[in-house]
């Protein structure tokens, strides 16, 4: 007596319009991350490429970018901050540049260094606590200065109360994270050192502190708008 046939289910076949456009986004998505790639490589070249005449700035740069590990994305950050930095240098306007590695900060003109000053850069971390995460993340690129604020009423946050391990108090600290601050956006800063009876003592995650003499002589000079590169 033969066996009994067992039946296979068999599954419906793809309509071709979803194989088509299955086809097509996986042609979008490869043609994105070429011309991305592509432009990584453009300005890579600039700063890469080795000449003989090249000025020390950009070979600096070429070796600090050679030596340093990072993911595609960060390398574009990198890389588009120092390109407009170098433009900046041939420029007539003010700015800042921060230099990470060595943990220096300069007041420019141009070519021309008008300040120098030692920096202290606040250490990347993440605090999680009552259910709430913050992270602060290495800054680098270029950025505009978006705010400055001096004799000002500092509210703790909630992530400063966190990580010292004590409950959320929102008290109110004179000049809490230094008598000058200089805002670049998304709540990162330049600061001078906090008051004795400020929580922060010592860098904000993720931000610079920098002598109070110092951003007290460059202050009538820092405006909204002014360039601040971060290497």
């Amino acid at each position: 007596m033969p066996a009994p046939r067992i039946e296979r289910r068999s599954f419906p076949r793809p309509p071709l319009w979803l194989n088509l456009l299955l086809l097509i986004i996986a042609a979008a998505a490869f043609a994105y991350a070429r011309v991305q790639r592509q432009t990584i490589d453009a300005k890579a070249a600039i700063l890469f490429t080795p000449t003989p005449n090249s000025p020390a700035e950009l070979n600096r740069i070429r070796m600090e970018l050679a030596q340093t590990d990072v993911t595609g994305a960060q390398l574009e950050k990198e890389l588009d901050g120092r390109l407009r930095y170098l433009q900046s240098l041939e420029g007539t306007q003010f700015y800042l540049s921060v230099d990470t590695q060595k943990h220096v900060m300069q007041f420019r003109f141009g070519r021309d260094v008008v300040r120098e000053c030692p920096i202290e850069v606040g250490q990347a971390r993440t605090i999680t606590a009552h259910g709430k995460t913050w992270t602060f993340l290495p800054l680098k690129g270029g950025f505009d200065v978006t705010a400055k604020e001096s004799d000002y009423d500092w509210v703790v946050p909630e992530w400063l109360d966190a990580m010292r391990g004590e409950p959320a108090a929102r008290r109110v600290v004179r000049n809490g994270l230094g008598r000058y601050v200089i805002v670049l956006g998304n709540n990162y800063v330049i600061h001078s050192p906090p008051p004795p009876d400020s929580p922060l003592q010592g860098p904000k995650p993720g931000s610079f502190m920098a002598p109070e003499e110092d951003l007290a002589a460059i202050w009538p000079r820092i405006e909204k708008g002014t360039r601040v590169y971060i290497f």
